[in-house]
């Protein structure tokens, strides 16, 4: 049973040390006993303490990690039912999905779609993560074949899919390092699979006809020693999908119901034939709460709209969009190119850089961290003022990089100009324009 706060806070040291983020222990407590926060946070805690307070600190919904390494992928963790409460944790995988009735040439087609289908985005990589290895004829040998193309031409998390627990042994053997995702455990074979989960430390799916069936898999996993596990709800409709979705997370995180405390898989293609209905389906699981979604396949005008609102919607509300500080480099600049500098809030970023591409004039800007604030709301805050922006001009190394000293910043920030010529002694201020759409104006009149 859940700790209270109170209960909590006896076992915390109770320095008020403010290192969690929050100003005392009786607060990080009551923070922790609503899962708005995790123990890790606190730096003082005993051993006896982590230990008593293990149960209290567990998110409702056990995170999942499939794969290994940078490329591992983890689901669920989830503290929350809204967005705003706090924020969404882990973001869903996304799996394309590979038969083993496809010829070699139509599954390296989607492999080479799997690779190549990736997007560059505030800063971020937005890719699918996962390749689904369907069994198709109970063939163990083409199992096989399929998912070792798939492990060499790709560094995909796997999913092991069939009806077949030998085949999908025979299927785990090949990849028992990469700790694929086993599908699923059935009424008819939990023993079994449970023991092939357990032996090779593979997550597992809990595939149920409905949820009743669906407890009664994930008790007897856990009561076998599987603890990561992913619920498919067997959910045939996309209403039954739906509201499936939402019981499972209300249980987890309302009632605290262990047996549906975990990520969920979802199978759009199981539903329709249609790709873009597919898609409609994918879009509404991310916000409505799967833990993976398989695709049966990857296309650029479906994929992408999936892949930009999963980054939406798993953004975190109380941090701004923020774009990585530094120098990018815009139309190909040389050593006479302008300098211009801005803040990191990503939609700023994305304004001026597209205006200083559209103008055609090789260019450098210099983003600074601003903790994702936009030019006047960083300079209110005395994050875009002359002491900060001198120190990062030089250490920025665009020195090194223009023959001329001439830097340009925004119009909005002119009153830091007379700072940076303190700041800056060996360089030009230049004001540039206040709005994004005069910058095209502006840079053609430039000159070193």
């Amino acid at each position: 049973m859940a700790l209270t706060g109170i209960e909590i806070f006896k076992l915390l040291p109770k320095t008020n040390c403010k290192e969690c983020g929050v100003p005392t222990c009786l607060a990080f407590a009551m923070s922790l006993a609503a899962g708005k926060a995790e123990l890790t946070a606190c730096p003082h805690v005993s051993d006896e303490a982590k230990e008593a307070l293990s149960e209290a600190s567990a998110p409702p919904i056990r995170p999942v990690t499939i794969g290994t390494g940078n490329n591992a992928l983890k689901v669920g963790g989830e503290t929350v039912l809204f967005r705003h409460e706090k924020r969404f944790e882990n973001p869903p995988g996304i799996a394309i999905t590979v038969g083993t009735g496809m010829d070699d040439d139509e599954i390296d087609t989607r492999l080479k779609r799997f690779k190549e289908l990736q997007y560059e985005r505030v800063g971020l990589l937005l890719r699918g993560e996962l390749v689904a290895v369907k069994d198709e004829y109970g063939d163990a040998d083409r199992f096989e074949a399929v998912i070792s193309k798939v492990t060499q031409g790709s560094d995909a998390g796997i999913i092991l899919m069939s009806d077949n627990t030998d085949v999908l042994a025979a299927g785990v053997k090949v990849c028992a390092d990469k700790k694929p995702l086993i599908y699923a455990a059935t009424g008819d074979n939990v023993d079994t699979v449970a023991a092939l989960a357990k032996e090779n430390s593979c997550p597992v799916v809990a595939k149920g006809s409905n949820l009743d069936e669906v407890v009664e898999l994930t008790e007897k996993l856990v009561a076998a020693g599987v603890n990561d596990i992913v619920i498919d709800s067997g959910a045939k409709t996309v209403k039954q999908l739906f509201q499936d979705q939402l019981i499972i997370r209300g249980s987890a995180l309302a009632k605290k119901y262990k047996p549906l405390g975990y990520p969920t898989i979802a199978i759009p293609a199981e539903m329709t034939d249609n790709p873009m209905k597919e898609a409609v389906i994918a879009g509404m699981l991310i916000a409505k709460y799967a833990g993976i979604i398989v695709l049966s396949d990857f296309q650029g005008e479906s994929l992408f709209p999936l892949l930009v609102e999963r980054l939406n919607v798993y953004t975190d509300p109380q941090r701004p969009l923020a774009t990585k500080q530094g120098i990018y480099e815009i139309n190909n600049p040389g050593e006479n190119s302008p300098v211009l500098i801005t803040s990191n809030f990503s939609l700023t970023y994305f304004i001026v850089s597209g205006e200083i591409e559209g103008s055609k004039i090789p260019s450098y800007l210099l983003v600074m961290d601003t903790e994702g604030l936009s030019v006047m709301t960083a300079w209110a805050a005395g994050k875009f003022v002359a002491d900060a922006i001198g120190p990062f001009i030089k250490k920025s190394g665009i020195a090194d990089k223009v023959k001329h000293r001439k830097l340009i910043i925004p119009g909005y920030a002119a009153a830091e100009s007379g700072g940076l010529e303190e700041e800056l002694p060996d360089w030009e201020i230049l004001i540039g324009p206040r709005e994004g759409s005069h910058i095209p104006a502006y840079l053609k009149a430039w000159t070193p």
